[in-house]
């Protein structure tokens, strides 16, 4: 009976265990050092605020840089399967919107894909840098945030 317990147990805690890292998929902040871009997110609870811009509510998340602080808002997360996402992103001014999928590839980097719509762009030197429309990420334990 005892060793019954015990390895039910055990395989309840690996159960959840895995279901923990699947809801933590698209939780957190993600890194690009070569164009010093971030993303903040929790597509799950949907409860992010862009700092600084706290107006526009709760998001599921934003794209930011460590050189300019405009920010690209997630106004829609979509998880399509446990590592796909498509999201609706628009400018913070709402004059420029596209459609995009973060995806988490198998070596737990992350890969944002743009699809229709505008370019994400931003300004570094006050001069317009557009973003690649396929760019990795790699995940932050820590949270990253942009200029002051």
């Amino acid at each position: 009976m005892m060793k019954r317990t015990l390895v039910m147990t055990f395989l309840l805690s690996v159960v959840l265990s895995i279901e923990v890292q699947h809801m933590s998929v698209f939780k957190g902040y993600l890194y690009n050092d070569e164009y010093q871009v971030y993303i903040n997110m929790d597509f799950y609870r949907n409860n992010i605020k862009v700092p600084g811009q706290e107006i526009f509510g709760e998001l599921p998340g934003y794209f930011g840089s460590k050189r300019d602080g405009r920010k690209w808002l997630f106004v829609t997360a979509e998880l399509k399967d446990s590592i796909t996402a498509k999201l609706t992103i628009t400018n913070d001014y709402g004059s420029e919107d596209l459609e995009a999928v973060l995806r988490r590839l198998p070596d737990g980097s992350f890969e944002l894909q743009q699809n229709d719509g505008s370019t994400i762009k931003i300004a570094v030197n006050r001069k317009w840098v557009k973003i690649p429309k396929r760019l990795q990420f790699r995940a932050s334990v820590t949270p990253i945030t942009g200029p002051k």
